[in-house]
């Protein structure tokens, strides 16, 4: 799955607990009607992916939908959501650098007046 849009926030990376388990996290704003402020998640090794990214850069973020259960200690079941990013990449660079194409001289559209009546009849078909 794919979540494609504006970056609008990329938070510091946190460490959790003694085993250093690392999470980033950044929120992109997707271009549609309605627009929705996403956020994703990056964990471990992938944190260093948001390195090289700003605010306001459009990009497109290759996710995993993740759930996971849990049990309180009052014996209730709660379920939670996240989505996890594994890869991003920046939609502006992407996109081919683009230049007008170059202009013909203006003779190359003017009709041909050199051709005698017999050239008009000349298919080999």
């Amino acid at each position: 799955m794919e979540v494609q849009g504006k970056v609008k926030m990329i938070g510091e990376t946190q460490t959790f607990g003694s085993n250093g388990f690392r999470k980033r996290e950044i929120v992109v704003t997707t271009e549609e009607q309605y627009p929705q402020h996403i956020m994703v998640e990056f964990i471990q090794d992938k944190c260093d992916l948001l390195n090289t990214f700003q605010v306001g850069q459009d990009v497109k973020i290759s996710i995993n939908l993740r759930g996971r259960e849990w049990v309180n200690p009052q014996g209730e079941t709660k379920y939670f959501n996240s989505i996890q990013g594994w890869r991003i990449e920046n939609l502006q660079s992407a996109a081919p650098m683009s230049s007008p194409p170059p202009t013909p001289p203006a003779d190359a559209f003017e009709p041909a007046t050199d051709f005698s009546e017999e050239d008009h009849d000349d298919l080999p078909f």
